[in-house]
């Protein structure tokens, strides 16, 4: 079981169906009205039990004082396959749009990925499974609640993936700052998969090599490179805005972004 914390990440999750919720805990004597009575109500239809504590208990409960006065009790998230993502993307009609990371420790970082993901229309977001951070509670908090609709697939090993991804008809494209080409220049209406490094060492050699492009994120500041999330961010929107050419389409997309709450 894990927890899940966070107002807009439980209710997200609630929104979602509410699936291998069992329990959900609320800070006693809070407000009931608004947040709470809509998480109450989800949780109910969900057919998890309501429970009131003192935030003391939701403390530990959570691991943080974060919290936000909801935790919810939940069976372990529920990796896809690789294959799973592909499916859904090509059933839906449209070229399959994935981001892989390889090796991104900070599960904050994790979750600011997924979060941008989904709103910037990916398909699901591939994790290693060694050396890397996983959905964690933190992940999910930082993700406000997108990990419960982007799919989350967890490999093995992440060159054996993308080789798949390969045979599978999608281009594997590297964001590199030593790359000739510049991100704009590559078309990602294509099937594509966004390949990010890690927030210290970059790509591996072995990943940056498998990958059919490297492409540079272009830069005119004094500050020599942008950490994980934030280049995925600044993909996820070329890959947007190539593939959704409608004025306004993508910036209604990415204010999305910032719908729930401040601090998650």
């Amino acid at each position: 079981m894990r927890t899940l914390y966070g107002v807009h990440p439980v209710r997200e999750l609630l929104r979602a169906g509410g699936e291998g919720v069992t329990e959900l805990w609320l800070a006693a004597g809070a407000e009931r009205g608004g947040a709470f009575a809509d998480l109450a109500r989800l949780a109910h239809a969900a057919g998890a039990k309501v429970r009131e504590a003192p935030r003391q208990k939701l403390d530990r409960l959570a691991g943080t004082d974060r919290h936000q006065g909801a935790v919810a009790i939940v069976a372990d998230y529920r990796y896809r396959d690789l294959e799973e993502i592909l499916d859904t993307a090509r059933a839906g009609g449209q070229p399959p749009l994935l981001v892989v990371l390889d090796g991104i420790e900070d599960p904050q970082n994790l979750g600011a990925i997924v979060r941008s993901a989904h709103a910037l229309g990916a398909h699901g977001v591939v994790i290693p499974r060694d050396r890397a951070a996983g959905v964690t509670p933190a992940a999910a908090k930082a993700s406000a609640g997108a990990v419960e609709h982007c799919p989350v697939a967890r490999v093995t090993n992440l060159v054996q993936a993308l080789e798949s991804l390969k045979e599978n008809g999608v281009w594997t494209v590297a964001t590199d700052p030593g790359a000739q080409e510049e991100l704009s220049q590559v078309d990602l209406t294509l099937p594509t998969a966004l390949v990010i490094g890690s927030e210290g060492r970059g790509l591996r050699p072995l990943v940056r090599r498998t990958c059919d492009k490297t492409a540079l994120i272009p830069m005119r500041g004094m500050v020599a490179s942008l950490n994980a999330a934030a280049s995925a961010a600044i993909a996820l929107y070329e890959a947007a805005r190539q593939r959704h050419p409608v004025p306004g389409r993508v910036r209604s997309e990415v204010l999305a972004l910032d719908k729930g709450p401040r601090g998650g």
